[in-house]
């Protein structure tokens, strides 16, 4: 068996083994409540010891930052594809699309259900979400526009995104429906109140001081 083989399958027992904790986990959050259930009841759960969860994960929270994970990478390599010419909203718009198409709707739901009503885990998701989805979200439109992640425009267009997909998201768990369609509209309505601006490459084009464009 040559070595990359090798490395193949270990790659591959290694996902299967994160997915199985993942499920395990999130049941046991779900029926108890996540202050209330260890790493050790998880891996007794799961048929494997506390120091082969620690393997894959740092501590129980750890479990719930994947799914936002997951997204990331699809929501990434949606925006890699997008055409180069493209407004920048609509590319964003797209690639959660994309997101919200790969993704499960009943784990999702599952999920929100067991973060929403645990404070210091819903702060540790909103971190994760920061770290990821809006760097991955803010590098993209600074590209696009011609500026620096760090400037004004593209940091306050990926927070517009972000309370966008938090509403989205609401309303979804509240009243069901179609999330990738929930999405999909819901930036689109960010994308059309932009106007002109969200058509163009460079901040002074949205009507904004020059020295929000770096100037």
């Amino acid at each position: 068996m040559t070595e990359s083989l090798v490395q193949q399958l270990k790659v591959k027992r290694a996902a299967l083994m994160v997915s199985e904790l993942e499920d395990v986990a999130l049941r046991l959050f779900e029926d108890r409540g996540f202050a209330d259930v260890t790493v050790q009841e998880i891996a007794s759960k799961a048929q494997i010891s506390v120091r082969t969860f620690y393997r894959y994960f740092p501590a129980k929270e750890d479990v719930l930052q994947l799914r936002i994970q997951r997204g990331t990478e699809v929501i990434a390599a949606a925006l890699e594809n997008r055409p180069p010419n493209e407004p920048p909203l609509h590319s964003v718009r797209v690639a959660f699309e994309a997101a919200a198409l790969a993704e499960d709707e009943s784990y999702a739901r599952r999920w929100i259900s067991v973060v929403r009503v645990n404070e210091p885990v819903l702060r540790a998701v909103i971190g994760g979400i920061q770290l990821n989805s809006h760097q991955v979200i803010r590098e993209f439109i600074a590209t696009r526009l011609g500026l620096s992640a760090a400037d004004l425009v593209p940091t306050m267009l990926t927070a517009a995104v972000s309370g966008v997909l938090e509403a989205a998201h609401t309303r979804w768990y509240m009243e069901g429906g179609d999330l990738p369609m929930i999405v999909s509209e819901s930036l689109e309505v960010l994308e059309r109140a932009m106007g002109p601006g969200a058509l163009i490459w460079g901040a002074s084009e949205f009507g904004l001081p020059m020295e929000l464009n770096g100037a």
